[in-house]
């Protein structure tokens, strides 16, 4: 029988095309009798662990479906602005709905800039989606090339900013908040602080941007330092959809589930990626994470069509990768549980082990739309102490 001509009978709309979503949607390819519907606000897959780079204009960071997704996949490039769960339809920002069977809710994470603090909605600049990366990008054109530009965040993300620009030679601040790369080990930090220290980044471990001005960031103390550009770098949010659809999320706003993805509130609804809150302890946030969720996601919705039980996720963390400019890095190890060791690799061998990764994510998608269900990855076991499964 022709796949043309194969009936389908079980309708599958995954929302959110980034690493969960899109490797979820290949995944359920393993049934033919699935239709399958990619719901995603752009034409293009974007590499978010290369926006810092798309900004400082020393790689990009987008993909083309079209070499991504298996055949049969719909791609629809339009926003969900409500998973109507009593009709089983996503609504869609465009006017129509799409019917469904079974969700999966991938829709990822966004930034995260407070309205608490003054003028940082206004004037800072974020870098968690390709939009507000656009805009930076071109800002940052404008910026002259001796210019004072601050950032704002000491996690990973604030560092890998922070370091492309200084190696172009601007003249960067990194405001951390806290401790810098608090999910490193000692040793690591100290090798990230070295590296900064030489490039000439200004890094302020402790301080806290409390304002946000056109030209300036105001820290705690009050004192005012000069910035024409501020990028904000200092957390993560996710999109509200699972809350204005009724759904129970934890604090954050992400989709609280079972450990076998399950919404709480609606065994049709499986998440995957940032936006999961498993038994109210999400993983992290991260690529890392996204893709095994992704499988497993898609697995729960095999098991459920096929009325076998799904099973509970198990994977586990290897460690973290962090780009300092494009010919060093940090690749710091970690147990099964994400918890650093005191043992990380640093300069051309962790710059060569980032680039992978980052190709990594993207040939794993392309590898699971050529052969669905060909998706691995570490193994953790069952995590302890789980709540009851959601109805």
């Amino acid at each position: 029988m022709s796949t043309s001509e194969r009936p389908t009978s079980h309708k599958v709309v995954v929302i959110g095309g980034g690493y969960a979503g899109t490797l979820a949607a290949n995944h359920l390819r393993t049934r033919a009798d699935v239709d399958i519907t990619l719901v995603n606000p752009r034409p293009e897959f974007v590499e978010r662990l290369r926006l810092h780079q798309f900004v400082a204009e020393t790689g990009e960071a987008t993909v083309d479906y079209g070499t991504l997704l298996g055949e049969g996949i719909r791609l629809i490039v339009d926003s969900a602005t409500r998973i109507d769960t009593a009709a089983r339809a996503v609504r869609l920002a465009s006017g129509p709905a799409l019917d469904y069977d079974y969700v999966i809710y991938a829709v990822g994470s966004t930034s995260a800039i407070p309205s608490s603090v003054p003028g940082a909605a206004e004037f800072a600049f974020d870098i968690a989606e390709l939009e507000p990366a656009q805009r930076l990008r071109a800002r940052l054109g404008n910026v002259p090339f001796d210019a004072p530009i601050t950032v704002v965040g000491g996690g990973l993300t604030g560092i890998e900013t922070a370091a492309e620009l200084a190696e172009q030679g601007r003249t960067v601040t990194l405001v951390c908040g806290r401790t810098l790369a608090p999910s490193l080990s000692a040793s690591a930090r100290r090798s990230v602080a070295t590296w900064l220290s030489r490039h000439g980044v200004a890094v302020l471990e402790a301080e806290v941007v409390t304002e946000v001005r056109p030209d300036a960031v105001v820290l705690a103390d009050a004192a005012a330092r000069a910035s024409a550009l501020t990028i904000w770098a200092a957390g993560f949010g996710v999109p509200e959809l699972a809350a204005a659809s009724g759904l129970r999320t934890d604090e954050l706003g992400r989709l609280l589930t079972d450990e076998t993805l399950t919404s709480v509130d609606d065994r049709r609804i499986i998440a995957a990626g940032d936006a999961a809150a498993p038994s109210g302890r999400p993983l992290r946030m991260s690529c890392q994470a996204a893709q095994p969720l992704g499988a497993q996601a898609a697995g729960t919705v095999l098991s459920r069509i096929a009325g076998t039980e799904p099973a509970v996720i198990d994977q586990a963390f290897t460690g973290s990768c962090v780009s300092l400019g494009r010919r060093a890095g940090i690749r710091q190890l970690s147990r099964k549980d994400d918890t650093a060791v005191n043992l990380y690799i640093a300069g051309r061998m962790a710059a060569a082990i980032k680039e992978a990764t980052c190709k990594l994510g993207v040939s794993r998608i392309r590898r699971e739309a050529r052969r669905p269900g060909s998706s691995s990855w570490l193994k953790g076991g069952p995590r302890p102490d789980q709540p009851a499964s959601a109805p």
